[in-house]
């Protein structure tokens, strides 16, 4: 058999087989995630509240702390604890052992003030005390940084013209365009209420912009942001199931 031969052979094959394969199914599958802690040692959790800063416009602390409550009620196992939001910056600014002649920034407005806050979750006596009045629970804090954000990007979009003998032609224009919004930065923070020790610790960061000419009231914008990081938190806490398909021919 010659290589012409036998090429002819492999396209016929490949054409009565494409011929047969006239069906296919689409089976829908489910992708196991294991949770990155082990919860199995807890049956209650305290989302405590976090060091929070940067816009006015949203209370990055209560609405943190509501929103994290509100989804491990429908989507955790774990009894979730009712009670008021800690005050964590004066627990940071009673514990530091910096000099203490230097107040701390209040409010916060920047990463480099959360910073000088973050100590607070290094304090293994108090998280303990917190989790012997809560009944040793998880407890769940962080810290919280949702800012304004503004940005210039290059946007590309196709236009008509006409060359010089009239005829008709797409061509591709570039322009600045101002475009604002909003970031997301922070981290969740999980502490044994046994202990006092943190278990794990999850940074996230996330930013959304528009065009300059809408608006967007920034706790619509937090919510949207909140919505892309709360798939993970949850995996952090429970094993999770990624849905999906695979297509089978026939």
């Amino acid at each position: 058999m010659t290589a012409r031969t036998s090429r002819t052979v492999v396209s016929l094959a490949a054409v009565v087989f494409t011929a047969a394969c006239t069906s296919f199914y689409e089976i829908p599958i489910e992708t196991p995630i294991k949770a990155k802690l082990d919860v199995a040692a807890f049956q209650r959790v305290l989302v405590a509240g976090f060091l929070a800063g940067g816009a006015d416009d949203v209370d990055g602390n209560l609405e943190t702390t509501r929103l994290l409550r509100s989804q491990l009620r429908t989507k955790s196992q774990m009894r979730v604890i009712d009670a008021d939001v800690l005050p964590l910056m004066d627990v940071a600014g009673g514990d530091r052992t910096t000099d203490a002649a230097t107040p701390l920034p209040n409010p916060i407005k920047d990463d480099k003030d959360l910073t000088q806050y973050e100590h607070v979750f290094a304090n293994v006596g108090y998280w303990k005390k917190v989790g012997e009045e809560f009944q040793q629970p998880l407890i769940v804090t962080g810290t919280v940084m949702f800012v304004s954000r503004q940005q210039t990007q290059v946007q590309q979009r196709e236009a008509e013209d006409f060359d010089s003998l009239g005829r008709r032609r797409t061509v591709a224009e570039r322009r600045l365009v101002e475009r604002k919004g909003f970031g997301l930065t922070g981290r969740f923070v999980f502490i044994d209420g046994r202990t006092g020790a943190t278990l794990y610790s999850q940074k996230f960061t996330e930013s959304i912009l528009y065009d300059s000419n809408r608006q967007t009231p920034a706790l619509s914008s937090y919510f949207e942001l909140m919505d892309k990081l709360i798939p993970s938190f949850l995996a952090t806490l429970s094993s999770q199931k990624v849905k999906g398909s695979r297509v089978l021919l026939n």
